[in-house]
């Protein structure tokens, strides 16, 4: 078989993705190697996420943009993302290849002294770079103080730990893969939290039309996760939001029946907009449209003023310190 070379980012989280993914790659008996690619999005930790891109002029793909640059100049084969940090418009010359089984979606509330979001104490301060966290916890927790949270799983972990924060959200994804959940204190309903669309999910992204590569990591596809993912990023892309706008969106596919719901919110949680719909599933094209749907029904209740009016004032502040 000949050499496959994975992109992937260096941090903990990232390499275990890329790790996971050469070892089934490797059981097929292929022979690969990880060549680790500093991002925007790993260059810049002094600023919360939402303003990476007016800082660097990177408005999509700040996880994404330099892994697909060695892509295209072939110093490397395929790349392994959380599917999340993708865009929903590829930028020219890239397809995904496999997206595999996919994990939990729910954010994880993890803290030393508080069992829940709930048993937070007045004014609690909570780290997060997540404006869609942000906004959906505000909504049932106005009183909050949402604190900037930067770098990888462990520092996060080691910040809570020290008292910086009363408590963090994180996917709980990222910490059952790296077996850090003795921190999780409540996984998070949809229904108060709605996850990021692709939560969970890694994507295998290869060069459009490379036939050979394609071919050598189709095995790993899953179907379910492509089907709920395809209808998660369809609404994504239907809003015209990216990965650091407070949408929110998860589906789910069960007895033949594919449902999504999802929510767009303003960053201080004093406006949220929810829908949910569902119908007969029967190939990819209903995902699609089930996405188009939903995201069509948000922007009749206003979520286009939510998504592209965004005040400043209300989104997490720059705070070099932390």
């Amino acid at each position: 078989m000949a050499l496959l070379r994975i992109g992937s980012r260096g941090s903990s989280l990232a390499l275990w993705q890329a790790n996971h993914i050469a070892g089934l790659l490797r059981d097929h008996g292929h022979q690969v190697e990880i060549e680790i690619i500093k991002t925007t999005g790993d260059k810049v930790l002094d600023v919360a996420l939402s303003q990476v891109g007016a800082q660097t002029g990177v408005t999509k793909g700040i996880f994404t943009k330099e892994i697909e640059e060695a892509l295209a100049e072939n110093r490397v084969d395929l790349a392994v993302h959380s599917l999340k940090d993708l865009p929903t418009g590829l930028a020219p010359g890239f397809e995904i290849g496999a997206i595999p089984t996919r994990e939990d979606v729910r954010d994880a509330f993890c803290s030393v002294k508080f069992a829940s979001v709930a048993e937070l104490p007045k004014n609690a301060r909570v780290g997060t770079s997540s404006l869609r966290r942000q906004a959906q916890l505000k909504a049932v927790r106005p009183d909050i103080e949402t604190i900037p949270l930067r770098g990888n799983v462990d520092t996060r972990l080691r910040k809570l730990a020290a008292g910086d924060y009363d408590a963090i959200i994180l996917a709980a994804a990222g910490l059952n893969r790296l077996g850090q959940t003795a921190a999780i204190r409540q996984l998070l309903p949809i229904e108060i939290v709605c996850p990021a669309a692709g939560q969970g999910a890694l994507a295998i992204e290869i060069r459009a039309g490379d036939a050979v590569t394609h071919g050598q990591v189709s095995f790993l596809d899953d179907p379910m996760a492509r089907v709920t993912t395809v209808c998660e990023r369809a609404l994504l892309d239907r809003l015209g939001g990216g990965c650091q706008v407070p949408i929110g969106a998860s589906a789910t596919l069960e007895d033949g029946k594919l449902t999504l719901s999802a929510v767009v919110a303003s960053p201080d949680g004093k406006k949220i907009l929810r829908q949910y719909d569902s119908r007969l599933f029967a190939s990819d094209d209903d995902a699609v449209t089930l996405g188009q749907s939903v995201g069509e029904a948000l922007l009749r209740a206003g979520a286009e003023a939510l998504i592209h009016d965004l005040d400043p004032a209300t989104v997490i502040p720059v705070q070099a310190a932390l």
